[in-house]
């Protein structure tokens, strides 16, 4: 199956913290103790507009924070994280099925479990419920044992060259597989109007190229050989040590081609747009026609070329590496990815590699992996239902209304700009004036009718929405960009920034507590849901958004003297993050997260300027001893409190482009001076920066 490596993924989603699934990684609300406090929230742009009015108490506490999660033994400028959350911390275990926990994570968990009943609960003949069905008909399952596998595996066998193993690797996109060569459909990063094809590197087993070299990960690579062997004993191979060797050398070989993973997030150098006959003559060494072919692509003008220079040179190793050894890791790779609809054996198998990376020690219930496959397969279907029952009118009201309130804060910010030029605040202006929002679910539901689901067969389901996704998405090769399209399910838990679409997406699955609360202090919503909305305006103007104009275009719109004013700046907040060891050996990669730094950091500015905007220039009441700074400041902390273990962070730091969740709660907040007078913070205090070496980008 084709997949999005970071490169494209950084140019088309922004995401505001898909990396704290496993925070680590890997992986982006709440009115007052009193009802009448929630009326503040309302910004004035949206004067004029019904109200819709309701009563009720907030979720969590007496205004939305926990006030029994702080260790009030720690101060405030010593270490905010274990000041907001300590309490929490220390009575708080990581599941054994879980790399991670946190409220973030929680969220997700609660969101399953809904997901769950709506599934469960699913009349006769309903898609979502016949696929979550076949997946928990484990005697089913454990009867056909490899015989789905056979087909798929027969077909690799049979390739008798190499044109038909590239004419394979271009059908992946519709199949169990794995391609040298990703491929997706995107905006043109001249004529964001019009979809083109994305082409990026591809061929790893590993999660990132670091994992084949790095001295840290000789524990997961030795688990990855392992597997694949097991896998090949499975398969009936005479040699499944020798035939495992052969697929790890040639995937090192990939490794050592492919370009680090911060150089993947950077629009310039990704964006290389060629022509099929271009990418034919620049890269040789494959048969290209198979492969487009293969993937029924037909020739394209423009082809947003991504990792250049790699695809070049993955396409010589292609030329160079036997037609058996291909076949091998082709083989390896359909049974990896059928793993999954496959009997315990091979479930089994696969977790004990996979578990390596994050540290997990129980696979989790099958029913949440059942949930999982019908969220990636259907999930806009379950979503339709998912916003009936679980996103109430007045979430998307109040949320309609702190954006607007953040939109009007980070205009206030652009214009208030010491080091930026006039023009260039202008054209910043603009792109945020015309930056779309959208909440809560699409104005239009997918079509599904085409997708034909069985409530007895998991294999052949997983091939039908693996052929019926793929498709989808190529269906917009070629035709004007839709930007009332979601790239996430109302249900995620989540939010992300459009990219060449200048837009803003929240899905209903985030606007619940401790993220948005209707009924919760202003103070808290704006803290927390105010932060995340704030985060995604902001990836419009971070170090890789600020490349893309108001329109969608990949252009420089900045002056050469506002360019380098604004990574200076980015610079030393990058040394900020590179100071920190996350595990032992383990430090940030500030090139690689710095776009999300950026947004966290300037997300949190906006907020809190929308916050006070809010008040209409009322002091905001005191409530159980704290201010209305302090318990903003106090719901930001607590809804990015999280604990994960080492194996997990280490896989984010050095996969993932969002920092770990305790750097993402105190070091943004170093360089606010806001957040200094609210707790009366001084030069004394471990976690103090000197005014003139705090930094300031947005």
């Amino acid at each position: 199956m084709i997949h999005f490596k970071t490169s494209l993924v950084a140019a088309s989603a922004l995401a505001l913290c898909g990396a704290l699934a496993a925070p680590a990684a890997a992986q982006d609300a709440q009115a007052s103790a009193s009802a009448s406090a929630s009326a503040s929230a309302s910004a004035p742009a949206t004067a004029g507009k019904q109200d819709i009015v309701v009563t009720g108490h907030p979720s969590i506490g007496a205004f939305g924070v926990d006030l029994t999660a702080r260790d009030l033994t720690t101060k405030p400028g010593d270490d905010f994280e274990r000041y907001a959350s300590g309490a929490w911390m220390d009575k708080t275990t990581i599941p054994d099925d879980r790399p991670s926990v946190g409220s973030f994570l929680d969220l997700r968990e609660d969101v399953q479990a809904q997901v769950r009943k709506l599934v469960t609960d699913a009349p006769a003949g309903s898609k979502y419920g016949a696929l979550y069905a076949s997946y928990m008909d484990t005697r089913a399952i454990e009867k056909a044992g490899l015989k789905p596998l056979q087909h798929d595996l027969d077909a690799v066998r049979a390739i008798k060259d190499k044109s038909e193993f590239a004419r394979f690797m271009g059908g992946t996109n519709d199949s169990f597989g794995i391609t040298m060569f990703d491929a997706g459909v995107y905006a043109d990063t001249a004529d964001p109007t019009m979809n083109a094809l994305w082409f990026g590197e591809g061929g790893l087993g590993l999660p990132e190229k670091d994992y084949y070299f790095n001295a840290n990960f000789a524990k997961q690579r030795a688990a990855y050989q392992a597997y694949i062997e097991r896998t090949f004993k499975a398969l009936g191979n005479a040699d499944p040590k020798a035939a495992a060797q052969k697929v790890m050398g040639f995937e090192t070989y990939i490794a050592e081609l492919s370009w680090d993973v911060a150089d993947r997030r950077d629009i310039t150098k990704i964006n290389n747009p060629m022509s099929t006959a271009q990418l034919e003559a620049y890269a040789p060494g494959i048969d290209w026609d198979a492969f487009f072919s293969g993937a029924g692509i037909a020739p394209q003008k423009r082809i947003i070329v991504n990792e250049n220079t790699a695809i070049k040179a993955i396409a010589g190793l292609y030329a160079a590496t036997p037609l058996d050894t291909l076949k091998l890791w082709q083989e390896f790779h359909v049974a990896d990815q059928a793993a999954n609809y496959l009997d315990r054996k091979m479930v089994d198998s696969k977790f004990a590699y996979t578990s390596t990376l994050s540290g997990v020690s129980k696979l989790r219930p099958r029913w949440k992996r059942a949930i999982d496959m019908v969220d990636r397969s259907v999930g806009e279907l379950v979503g339709e239902d998912y916003v009936k029952d679980y996103f109430p009118a007045i979430a998307k009201q109040r949320m309609e209304e702190l954006v607007a309130n953040l939109k009007v804060a980070m205009a206030g910010r652009i214009k208030n700009n010491s080091w930026m030029s006039e023009p260039t605040k202008q054209a910043a202006l603009e792109k945020l004036s015309k930056m779309d929002v959208m909440v809560g679910y699409p104005d239009k539901w997918r079509d599904f009718s085409g997708l034909s689901i069985s409530p007895t067969d998991l294999y052949a389901n997983a091939e039908a929405a693996t052929r019926f996704n793929g498709d989808y998405q190529m269906s917009f090769l070629g035709k004007p960009v839709d930007r009332k399209l979601w790239g996430m399910n109302p249900q995620t838990v989540n939010a992300y920034n459009g990219g060449l679409e200048n837009k803003i997406v929240f899905p209903a699955g985030i606007l619940q507590p401790p993220f948005f609360d209707a009924f919760a202090d202003p103070a808290v919503n704006y803290g927390a849901i105010g932060m995340v909305i704030g985060h995604e305006i902001s990836h419009g103007f971070d170090d890789q958004g600020r490349k893309i104009d108001a329109d969608g275009k990949v252009r420089d719109w900045w002056t050469p003297a506002d360019a380098e004013r604004f990574n200076a700046e980015a610079r030393k907040f990058g040394a900020q993050y590179a100071a920190f060891e996350v595990v032992p050996g383990a430090h940030i990669n500030p090139e690689l997260t710095m776009g999300e730094n950026i947004a966290d950091f300037a997300g949190l500015n906006v907020a809190y300027d929308a916050y006070h905007h809010s008040l209409g220039g009322q002091e905001a009441p005191v409530i159980d001893g704290l201010t209305g700074d302090q318990r903003f400041f106090l719901a930001y902390a607590q809804v990015w409190r999280a604990k994960a273990r080492d194996d997990a962070l280490r896989n984010q730091v050095t996969t993932d482009p969002h920092s770990p969740a305790r750097f993402r709660t105190i070091v943004p907040l170093r360089d606010l001076d806001a957040w200094y007078a609210a707790f009366n913070i001084g030069p004394d205090s471990k976690m103090y920066i000197p005014p003139e070496q705090r930094v300031h980008i947005w």
